[in-house]
Formats: C-alpha cells, sequence, structure tokens
C-alpha cells in the first residue's frame, strides 16, 4: 500500500466519523423573578422543545434593584420552571447566584 493511498483511507474515516457525531448547542431562556403563571408556562414549553431535539437549556435570572435582596425568590421561580421540563429533562447544575444573576443548566434526558 503507498502513502496516498493511506492518507486517503485516513480522511475518509475521519469524515466518516465527523458524520456520525452530535452538536450539542446551548440554548438560553431568560426567566424574570416576577414572571406570570402563563408566560412560565410558554417559556417552558420552549425549553421542552430544545431538550427534545437534544440540546442543553441555560436558564437565567437577571436581578434588578431590590430584587438583590430577595434571591430565594429567584431560586423558587427556577424550580418550579424544572418542575415543568423534568419530564424530558434533568437539572445538570442547580441554580446558582453569581452577582445580579442566577442560572442553570437542563441536559436532554438519556434514552
Amino acid at each position: 500500500m503507498n502513502y496516498g493511498k493511506y492518507l486517503f483511507e485516513l480522511a475518509k474515516k475521519a469524515k466518516e466519523a465527523k458524520k456520525n457525531q452530535k452538536v450539542v448547542e446551548i440554548k438560553e431562556i431568560w426567566l424574570s423573578m416576577t414572571i406570570d403563571v402563563g408566560d412560565l408556562n410558554v417559556k417552558a414549553k420552549q425549553a421542552q422543545k430544545f431538550l427534545s431535539a437534544g440540546n442543553k437549556v441555560k436558564v437565567s435570572i437577571r436581578m434588578r434593584g431590590r430584587q438583590m435582596a430577595h434571591q430565594e425568590l429567584g431560586i423558587d421561580v427556577m424550580n418550579k420552571f424544572f418542575e415543568l421540563v423534568k419530564d424530558v429533562g434533568t437539572m445538570e447544575k442547580r441554580p446558582l447566584t453569581e452577582g445580579r444573576s442566577i442560572w442553570m443548566m437542563l441536559a436532554p434526558l438519556k434514552a
């Protein structure tokens, strides 16, 4: 076997491996601490669509002004959101406060 044929076979294997891999995207959903039930349901339905497609979802809340004093309300909103989407996804990272934002990461269920 000559060197050119060997390189061709390597390129062919690499192309086949690349074709079979799945690229996981991270989709982001923004919530508010004062979000109402209907809006929360709409955002949850969108997150379910992302998770069923095999993508990860980052859920974020941006706190403004006096909301910084009541971070536990934001974490409650995150937990309610997770309860709506737990049938199609798992919580990869629990709600975490960083500065003015609270975020958590959801991953699709393994099939």
